[in-house]
């Protein structure tokens, strides 16, 4: 009998988890609760659903998410092949047609011989046998108090929040503009320009607007995570705070004047079709009516069909500094691993990345091998580093940057050719580590 492997749910570090230990030879049973049970941001059953942004980040490989990317197709990412196939244009960023990449992703794990795919909601971690808990930022109470409880100490949550779209045909196209900051790429962005006026009117409407109450469980703790700051949070902090932010205008020129408008809010194509498009850095807890009227100032938004108002939700992960091996095991014990947001990897591709380690280690142990760790002079390694042995008061998730990586020997001064060293040092560190560990001579076995 095959050694197999148990892996708790099914977004994106679930999918990747599964399908890197089934591609070498381990039998994986796949529990993804929805339909069964769905969660407060969920819309459909795919594996993979997409719940904020379309966008999974930079391409360019000087850039921390365009290496992170780099790195898992190197190391065979599902997601990433995915990705790839159901790719929007998005300038230098990599987005994707939500629903089509979701559909992508289910049919590829369940056209898989070695997984099993159970739609069922899991209560509690299993206490034994080879796991890998992957049920991402939205994971559910019952089984939130049971991981608690395991791992001895409370859950920490933060708050995230989606962005409204709008259709295409609905932007006021005589007053938007389509082009890419610094014309970098194609023109995917669509822009609509605000004189000082039209930004000044916009900001005293936002921060005067209902949101929605948040509820108890939320109430008890305000604390927002700085990466998703809800629109209207950020423009509380300063009037001038969305100008130097998402409205910020740099690179961008109104053909109307031939001049750089004050502010800008950029639209990113959100679907494979090019009719849906969702407004960037617009994470809101309006009222859905105060985003039709707030929003409906945006100059070329006065008449938006909005095919999906912005909400908020709560996002839970784990003290991973205090818990998680680099491996994504628990120190506790070696067979049960976690992956995804819950692990505080932040973000679409850095929560791939955790269940792509984690799915490769839990078919390693599965196999009789010994788990690998990747050299923290790698983005994805060195964030792994980051988030298993953070220190100083609360821990916060972390995205991928540079920040993380060990200095350059020699340094480097110019930024823009010491992110090209960084990465250049990354990858042939991560081929070194290939042919070292043979983490892919085990594939398809």
């Amino acid at each position: 009998m095959a050694p197999s492997v148990v892996v708790i749910g099914g977004g994106l570090a679930g999918s990747e988890a599964a399908w890197q230990a089934a591609r070498r030879g381990v039998d994986v049973t796949l529990y993804e609760m929805r339909p069964v049970r769905t969660t407060p941001a969920h819309r459909t059953d795919r594996l993979a659903e997409l719940v904020c942004s379309n966008s999974l980040g930079s391409d360019m490989a000087d850039r921390a998410p365009g290496l992170l990317k780099q790195e898992l197709r190197r190391l065979g990412s599902l997601i990433l092949a995915c990705a790839k196939e159901t790719a929007v244009p998005a300038g230098s960023a990599l987005a994707v047609g939500r629903h089509a990449f979701a559909e992508a992703v289910t049919a590829t794990i369940e056209g898989q011989p070695r997984v099993r795919l159970v739609r069922a909601h899991v209560a509690s971690v299993p206490r034994e046998g080879i796991t890998v808990v992957a049920t991402g930022p939205l994971t559910s109470d019952p089984l939130a108090d049971d991981i608690a409880e395991m791992l001895g100490e409370d859950s920490l949550a933060f708050y995230d929040a989606m962005a409204p779209i709008v259709t295409a045909e609905s932007v006021n196209m005589d007053v938007a503009f389509r082009q890419s900051r610094h014309d970098r790429g194609d023109a995917d962005y669509i822009n609509c320009p605000m004189t000082e006026a039209e930004y000044e009117a916009f900001v005293d409407a936002l921060v005067a607007a209902e949101t929605i109450p948040l509820r108890d469980f939320e109430r008890e703790d305000e604390h927002f995570f700085e990466a998703c700051l809800p629109v209207e949070v950020l423009a509380k902090r300063g009037h001038k705070a969305l100008a130097y932010g998402p409205l910020r205008p740099i690179g961008l020129r109104d053909p109307r004047t031939g001049r750089r408008p004050y502010a800008v809010v950029q639209l990113r194509q959100d679907n494979l079709a090019g009719t849906l498009y969702n407004l960037v850095g617009f994470q809101t807890n309006l009222r859905w009516g105060e985003q039709r009227r707030v929003f409906g100032m945006i100059p070329g938004l006065e008449n938006a069909e909005w095919v999906r108002y912005g909400q908020m939700h709560r996002n839970t992960y784990i003290d991973a500094p205090g818990t998680l091996d680099p491996t994504l095991a628990w120190r506790r014990r070696e067979d049960l691993f976690f992956a995804g947001q819950l692990t505080g990897t932040e973000g679409y591709v850095a929560s791939t990345m955790s269940g792509l380690v984690a799915g490769i280690n839990a078919a390693r142990l599965a196999m009789g091998k010994d788990p690998v760790t990747l050299p923290p002079t790698t983005m994805a390694g060195a964030l792994l580093h980051y988030v298993t042995h953070a220190t100083g008061g609360r821990f916060d998730p972390m995205k991928p940057n540079f920040g993380l990586m060990p200095p350059l020997v020699p340094p480097v001064r110019r930024k823009r050719a010491r992110y090209e060293a960084y990465a250049a040092r990354a990858m042939a560190e991560l081929e070194a580590w290939i042919d070292q560990t043979g983490v892919l001579n085990d594939v398809d076995a």
